[in-house]
């Protein structure tokens, strides 16, 4: 059996499923999950390796109108990921309807030189009758058939991995067996604490909330050390975050803890600081501290 390899494209508006989705192809969490759109700031290589190949899947940001500079940096992510793959998920959401965002995604795509996949994520939220009118929608829109999966429930997760196999090269093995992501431990933890934030404060605390891990030891008796700021825009946001009596943070600190110990496989202590700092996402020095920029 031949051994195919290649890099490959997940996009989709906000909220769409591309995080959950990759982490079900992959079988590991590798990407935040927030039942919020635009958690994904940075494209994130996710890599699956099995015997029939290996897929290097690179989660983006997802595509929405840019307000601040935080936003503008998330699109140029988006669209660059597309450049020199092989091929293109373009994920849709079965439980809505086909919006603005999804058209500007298909303008821009739809005569690319990367063949594309276009699959319809969320079915387990809707019947089977809304399901096949929905794929129907859907195919007339882009002209091709659309693959219905639930990333969420694992469902046809597996018919995907086939497919995207199935339009793979021949081609090497590029990353160790045991590898799962391109990213640094330390962006790895500060992405786990983003996603407790997001999912304990929901709507109170905006986008604006930025983890930058600054120090990682590890600590004679083999466990890990983590020093964590936690940077927001508004001293009112840090009052939410710490919580009365400080029981946020201590909750966000708790969760976030245990999926980097299930993650290292090793107990961790995790000091986490809340700091204000104005307007980050509108300067070019502060995006660039927090790793949006190079």
């Amino acid at each position: 059996m031949s051994y195919k390899s290649g890099f490959v494209t997940v996009i989709g508006r906000p909220n769409v499923g591309k995080s959950t989705l990759i982490n079900s192809l992959v079988g590991e969490k590798i990407n935040i999950i927030s039942p919020r759109p635009q958690t994904t700031r940075n494209s994130i290589k996710a890599i699956y390796t099995g015997d029939e190949g290996q897929i290097i899947f690179i989660d983006t940001p997802g595509i929405h109108k840019a307000r601040n500079e935080l936003d503008k940096y998330m699109l140029e992510e988006a669209y660059g990921s597309l450049d020199g793959i092989d091929l293109i998920i373009f994920l849709l959401d079965g439980s809505t309807y086909w919006g603005k965002n999804d058209q500007m995604i298909y303008n821009q795509i739809k005569n690319s030189k990367s063949e594309i996949i276009y699959v319809m994520n969320k079915i387990d939220k809707i019947s089977n009758k809304d399901l096949i009118k929905k794929q129907q929608k859907y195919s007339e829109k882009v002209g091709e058939d659309v693959i219905p999966i639930s990333a969420l429930n694992n469902k046809n997760v597996d018919r995907l991995k086939k497919e995207v196999f199935s339009h793979l090269p021949e081609g090497p093995q590029y990353y160790p067996d045991d590898m799962i992501t391109d990213q640094i431990e330390r962006f790895v933890f500060a992405e786990l604490i983003r996603e407790k934030i997001f999912y304990l404060t929901r709507e109170e605390v905006p986008y604006g909330v930025a983890v930058l891990v600054e120090e990682v030891k590890e600590r004679e008796n083999e466990d890990y050390y983590i020093r964590a700021n936690i940077y927001v825009e508004k001293k009112s946001h840090k009052g939410i975050i710490i919580g009365k009596n400080g029981k946020m943070i201590k909750k966000i600190g708790k969760d976030a803890r245990k999926e980097i110990e299930d993650l290292m496989q090793t107990k961790v202590y995790l000091d986490l600081w809340v700091k204000i700092l104005k307007d980050w996402r509108e300067k070019d020095n502060l995006l660039r501290r927090m790793g949006y920029k190079s």
